[in-house]
């Protein structure tokens, strides 16, 4: 009873006693994995929604920062998640600071562009602004098999790249006009955020990559510092970190257990980072 009632003392002090301010707090949002909507371990909008509502909106904090590691993924989610960073922060005035771990490229990178500034290791993987596709093609397998592959459609787009049947030049052509497309809006999108901080010594939408030192010179971020250490050159030493995000272990796993799908995600995962030799 005694320790409640001084805590309820130093709480009523704190507004009646105008100079003793609160230390200033930094909401940090962990964007770790890849991005898309298949699976539950990969960054999405609808998953992520209510952690960046929380951040900008809970305690009042001083700025949001992002801790990033993405090889990317969903481009349509890269954009959701950036657009509803960019809301908020404007909504609330709150400036965003972005902050490379191993790696923000593709759609990683496009999440990096949602801050007002993008920190990275010199070790720190970041670029790779393009467009793929990927997947597979079985026709021969299916005949040595014996078996056959009927798809009835009425119309003549509604099979496209099926791969149980020859690759058709139609279907690349058509592929490939959509990927120019979604190139086009991410290139767009990096110009609009970057400004004039890009250089124009090089072509840096060609999907090459680079290391942090190399990418803070051609303008894709703005220089090589560590989370905390920046934070506290910005807002001072006593700053305190609310922490938001981060992948949580399900209670199976504690005991071994493991899900087709879990060993599914990881492999998706694997299958994204070690594009960057990571």
């Amino acid at each position: 009873m005694f320790l409640r009632r001084q805590h309820s003392k130093s709480v009523a002090m704190k507004h009646l006693i105008p100079f003793l301010k609160s230390r200033p707090s930094v909401a940090v949002i962990r964007l770790s994995g890849t991005i898309g909507t298949m699976a539950r371990a990969q960054l999405n909008d609808e998953a992520l929604r209510p952690l960046i509502e929380k951040a900008f909106t809970r305690g009042k904090p001083a700025a949001v920062a992002l801790l990033i590691n993405s090889p990317g993924g969903s481009p349509v989610q890269s954009s959701l998640i950036g657009a509803r960073i960019r809301g908020l922060a404007e909504e609330h005035e709150i400036p965003v600071h972005a902050f490379v771990e191993d790696v923000a490229a593709s759609g990683g990178y496009w999440l990096a562009t949602a801050a007002d500034d993008i920190w990275v290791d010199p070790g720190s993987i970041v670029g790779s602004i393009g467009v793929i596709s990927a997947g597979f093609g079985a026709p021969e397998f299916l005949a040595r098999q014996g078996i056959e592959r009927r798809v009835h459609t009425l119309v003549k787009s509604k099979s496209m790249l099926d791969p149980f049947k020859p690759e058709k030049e139609e279907d690349v052509a058509r592929l490939q006009n959509i990927l120019e497309q979604i190139h086009d809006q991410f290139v767009t999108h990096v110009k609009t955020r970057r400004g004039d901080r890009l250089s124009d010594e090089t072509d840096l939408f060609t999907g090459e990559f680079w290391l942090g030192r190399r990418a803070a010179s051609l303008g894709l971020v703005d220089g090589e510092a560590h989370l905390m250490p920046k934070l506290k050159e910005l807002y001072g030493e006593k700053v305190r970190l609310r922490w938001y995000g981060g992948r949580r272990r399900g209670l199976l796993s504690y005991f071994g257990a493991s899900l087709a799908q879990d060993a599914l995600v990881t492999l998706e995962e694997r299958a994204y980072y070690a594009r960057y030799g990571l």
